[in-house]
């Protein structure tokens, strides 16, 4: 039953950034910057939303003279399409955030990773190709490459798309401007806190 709900949500989530997308807006951007990563991936997607509407037009052609299978058919095909432009808007909607005093990784609508910013230890740009699985790891890839490198000084849990628990304490991220995320991280985690109210 869990599985189906996060399945369900998951598409709602889809389309809802498909909304966002034709409106220009994005998500859970206000309280800081946003980082994209769809670039690296934009071709890909759109190569197969292509491929997909090329077989809906050819399955139209052949199932013409069975219209109860074809209506089937054309719905799922459809659907298909929508789902994989789906996953680029909210690729392009959800992008990582640098909040004050926090790191927000996300991919799609799929995962959003919360990580403060005083358990990050170590930052750097760092562009991988090849991810092997890790305990204590989240590799966050876009067309199979991570371009950041984030060590912590405390675990932070990660919970999976189907809601598996993990504590992570190395988590490697692709960014389309990683020095510029880089530097901001940097940055940030040097700043001064601010110093609190003194009594009047």
């Amino acid at each position: 039953m869990r599985t189906a709900y996060r399945l369900v949500r998951h598409e709602l989530r889809l389309f809802a950034s498909l909304v966002l997308w034709v409106a220009r807006r994005t998500h859970g951007t206000d309280r800081g910057r946003a980082f994209g990563y769809a670039r690296g991936q934009r071709a890909v997607l759109f190569g197969f939303a292509y491929v997909c509407v090329v077989e809906t037009v050819v399955m139209s052609v052949l199932l013409h003279r069975w219209p109860a299978v074809h209506r089937v058919v054309l719905f799922l095909d459809v659907y298909t399409v929508l789902i994989v432009i789906g996953l680029h808007a909210a690729s392009v909607v959800r992008p990582h955030v640098l909040e004050p005093g926090a790191l927000r990784i996300r991919k799609a609508a799929h995962l959003d990773l919360r990580i403060p910013l005083d358990r990050i230890a170590a930052v750097r740009r760092e562009l991988r190709t090849t991810h092997r699985k890790a305990d204590g790891e989240l590799d966050v890839e876009v067309g199979g490459q991570t371009t950041v490198t984030l060590e912590l000084a405390e675990p932070v849990t990660h919970t999976t798309f189907l809601g598996r628990r993990r504590e992570v304490r190395v988590v490697r991220v692709y960014a389309d401007d990683a020095a510029t995320l880089v530097a901001e991280i940097t940055q940030a985690r040097s700043a001064p806190l601010p110093l609190p109210d003194l009594p009047g």
